[in-house]
């Protein structure tokens, strides 16, 4: 069986808008760390709920989805107010195949989304083969 690299191991997360000045499109803020065991990422996420949150891994592709859905109402004597604003925030990560997809957990708390993303295990490189 032969093993497919990641794309470039030494930029395994980098944002795939990384280098596009995209206005239009709102982000949010993400810390990225790593131990032996996995790499984490904490996406800041205020005043989303965690019924608007979508993670989802297409072509070795992590993508953060959140919605942002907002209505203040004023009343006053003579008057009343409603405001409504609403936003779609995407960011996307290359996972490559240093990560065990199957096992990826994710936990969202206090407006911080928690990504948990396992080391997949090393492929054993050598083997014996048998002469017939």
């Amino acid at each position: 069986m032969l093993l497919k690299l990641s794309k470039d191991p030494l930029k395994l997360f980098d944002d795939i808008w990384s280098g596009a000045q995209m206005p239009s499109l709102p982000a949010f803020r993400v810390d990225i760390s790593e131990d032996e065991a996995g790499f984490y990422i904490d996406a800041e996420l205020p005043g989303i709920m965690k019924e608007n949150v979508a993670l989802n891994i297409e072509d070795d592709v992590l993508t953060i989805n959140a919605e942002r859905k907002q209505e203040t109402e004023e009343t006053k004597k003579n008057y009343q107010r409603v405001e409504r604003s609403s936003g779609n925030f995407s960011r996307s990560f290359n996972l490559g195949e240093a990560i065990d997809q199957e096992n990826i957990n994710a936990d969202f708390n206090n407006g911080i989304l928690h990504v948990t993303l396992p080391k997949a295990l090393p492929v054993r490189k050598k083997k014996e083969i048998s002469i017939n």
